[in-house]
Parts: structure tokens; sequence; C-alpha cells
């Protein structure tokens, strides 16, 4: 090029926008794919009801964040997106408290919070080391809103490490510790109370697992790298729940734990400073402190109809293939109602029905959805929209079907409905509940 069109301004910045342009093209049609993403994302978390959120999910502040799109790279759930150059929730509901985004972002755009404006959650109050308003008396893992396997796992760990910095011990005579539940959490705190040589209990009401026990065969459990105490780091991503409570399993043989299942506490009374009585339905004992990790889960909500306490009817799933053959009715809607009656639909001449109040699936999992729609169209679950259970029958269950009263054959009975606080007993221990409207 001849340097004297250089010399000529109209030229020099027509070649530095060129220029700038070829520089800048790859950036541009990049941020341009990302904002198509976020857009695709959006009509489907409108269609599978993702875009409300259950229960903990990231808030983004958008006079904060600076768009360099870090938190969308490491969630594993595909929660956030970018739109406008800047982060934002689009599959809220999906959020299971990673809290990687939150603590990717440099410049504190991001807070994981409980609920939203106009619908609250309740939880315990506790303190930032999970010790509730009663001292003496902590609550780790689901019931303190982490479902999450591995932050259940972490708090668990972490709430021993802070009682052991405290100096106050109890009477002489009594155990440092009782741990309440023994899934996640409290097979944590049990591990790591062995580990520092304190003296403790651990009381389970079903078997070691929690939650994670009820999942239905080859449930797949989303996790996280854990560091378990004196065994050594399980560093799986995802498992399955057999392999999961096998590896739990092997934990406590090799430590040598000892667990006291099949007690459920039913009362915690505080004695002194540093002196509680735990009545459970085995036994009454004594301990400084009491660490809470039962499950929100553990308590199934109950519909308040006739004939829902039979020994036919169940609140969760372990075996399907027992009810091989049987007429079965899945009662609920959501991922784990559609899980249940699939696993049972897989089951050799097994009849099944789901009964749901809503006209159609909400806030399922994309993979759910897909999966049960081919089950009605290959015939093998039968979903009665905008139905109500009023009475459970020995063989029989019946429905308001949109305002007609219909009789469902059933020879079993599945309710997933949810989960509920157990907050009278929680109340009865002195616990106070608050209930957060988008709040940390």
């Amino acid at each position: 090029m001849d340097p004297a069109l250089l010399e000529n301004p109209l030229v020099f910045w027509l070649l530095a926008g060129l220029l700038t342009a070829v520089v800048s093209l790859p950036f541009v049609l990049h941020a341009r794919r990302k904002e198509l993403e976020t857009i695709e994302a959006r009509e489907e978390a409108s269609r599978y009801g993702l875009d409300i959120p259950a229960s903990l999910h990231p808030v983004v502040d958008p006079g904060g964040c600076i768009g360099i799109s870090n938190c969308v790279k490491v969630c594993p759930e595909d929660v956030l997106g970018i739109e406008h150059g800047q982060a934002v929730a689009v599959r809220p509901a999906r959020c299971i408290g990673h809290g990687l985004c939150e603590r990717v972002c440099p410049v504190d755009a991001i807070q994981l919070v409980f609920g939203t404006a106009t619908r609250g959650v309740e939880l315990p109050r506790i303190k930032e080391n999970f010790e509730t308003n009663v001292e003496g008396i902590y609550v780790v893992g689901e019931l303190g809103g982490m479902g999450l396997v591995a932050n259940a796992f972490e708090q668990g760990r972490q709430c021993i490490e802070g009682i052991v910095k405290e100096s106050a011990k109890g009477p002489p005579g009594i155990a440092d510790l009782i741990i309440v539940g023994c899934g996640p959490a409290g097979l944590s705190a049990s591990l790591t109370a062995l580990h520092h040589g304190m003296t403790f209990l651990t009381l389970e009401k079903e078997d070691v697992g929690g939650t994670v026990a009820h999942y239905p065969r080859k449930k797949l459990v989303m996790t996280r790298p854990v560091k378990v105490p004196g065994y050594g780091k399980l560093s799986f991503r995802e498992v399955r729940k057999e392999e999961l409570m096998g590896v739990w399993q092997d934990v406590i043989d090799r430590s040598g734990l000892e667990v006291l299942t099949g007690e459920t506490v039913e009362g915690i009374q505080k004695v002194g400073r540093h002196h509680f009585r735990v009545v459970s339905s085995g036994g009454t004992y004594e301990a400084a402190r009491v660490i809470l990790a039962i499950g929100r889960r553990g308590v199934p909500r109950k519909l308040g109809v006739p004939g829902e306490a039979a020994p036919h009817v169940q609140y969760s799933l372990r075996e399907p293939e027992v009810y091989k053959g049987e007429r079965v009715l899945v009662v609920g809607g959501g991922d784990s109602a559609v899980e249940a009656a699939l696993a049972l639909a897989d089951q050799p001449d097994t009849e099944v029905r789901m009964s749901y109040r809503r006209e159609a699936f909400n806030r399922i999992k994309p993979g759910n959805f897909d999966r049960i729609a081919r089950a009605q169209d290959d015939g093998a679950v039968e979903v009665l929209w905008r139905s109500n259970t009023t009475r459970i029958e020995p063989e029989a269950v019946h429905l308001e079907l949109e305002e007609e009263a219909v009789a469902v054959p059933a020879d079993q009975v599945f309710i997933f409905a949810g989960g509920v606080l157990p907050t009278a007993f929680l109340r009865n221990c002195g616990i106070q509940i608050e209930t957060k409207f988008g709040q940390p």
C-alpha cells in the first residue's frame, strides 16, 4: 500500500475500523451464540417448568455482573446463561446448591438464596457454625436446606470441626455428642467425630443412607468429590444409588462406626448448659450437644384422605420388582413420582397409573419429561390429569377426575406429595423456624 494513503485521515480510520472488526468478530459471534443459547434455554425452562425456583437458587446482581461467564461455565446443572452481556438464572429450578457460581464470581455479583419474593421457604434458624438458637443443638444437611450429597457431607464435617475447637464440655459421665440421622450429613459428622476421638451416638430411624436410601434403583445421585475422614477421597462426579450405598457401607465397615438403626427420636430436652436428654423409641440418652441431620423428606406430606394409612399405601419406592404383575397407582407429578412410575412400568405385567392434580407435569427434569411422554405413548403408564384422591380402599382408589367421581383399581398405592419440615418436632426442641423470601 502506498504510504501516502496512510497519511489520509479517512483511509487511516477506515483501515483501523476494518482491523478492529476483524479482531472483534469472533468475540461478537461467540457472544451472539451465547445469547441464542440462553433464549433456547429460557424456552426449555418455560416448557418444563424450570423457570420457577423450588428452593435454593442463584440471584445475579445486574449492577455488579461484568459478564465474563465464569459462573455459566462451572455450573454443572446448566442453571445460568448470558443475556445482554450479563449472567442470568434461566433454569433456577435445576439448582441443587453446588455454590460453584457464587465462588468463581470475581466481583461477588452472585448470591444463593432460598425462596422468592412471593414464595417462601421454611427453614430452621441456624448460625454460620450450624448452631440453632438453642445453644448446643446444630442442624446440618437437607433439614437446613442443603440437599446435595457433597454439600451435606461437607456440612457434617465442618460442624464437627467447629465443635472440636470449642472448650466447653458437658457434665461428667455423658457423651460428647448425639447425632440424629445417618444420611450424608449424619454419616460425615459421625466419621469426623470418630476421627477426633469424641464419645458419641448416632441414631437413625431407618437404615444408613437417609433420603438416598429411598431413591428408586439405578437413580443417579449427583455429587462431587468429597474427603472422608479416615477413609480417603471419593472422587466420583455422579454415581448410581446402589454403588453409593455400597461405598458408604464399606466406609462404615472399615471405620468401625456403630449406628443405632430403627430408633426414632421423639424429643430432645435441655437439662442444662451443654447437657441434653434425647428420648427415642429405643431408649433415653444424654450428651453435651446434639446434631440434627434429619431430612425434610423424612416426613412425607400426607393427603388427608381416608385410607392413606393402610398397609398397601407407601411414600417411597425401593424395590420396584416386588410389585411385578400388580395394579399400581402413583399419586403425584414431581420427579420422584415420575421416576417411581417409570421404574414400576419396567416390571413385567405391571399396570401403572398416575394421578396428578395439574393438567401437565411441572418442574420435572427434561429427561424425565421425555421418558414419561414415551411411556404414555407406549401405553406403559396412564396419567389421569386434573385428578385428586378422595378415598383409598384395599383394591381401589377413589378420585375426583375433572369434577367426576371415579374408582381406579389399585393393589398398591404410592404417594409422592413432597416432604414437610418437621416443624412441630423442632419447635418442641425450642428451635425457631423462619420463612425466607429470596434470602440467603
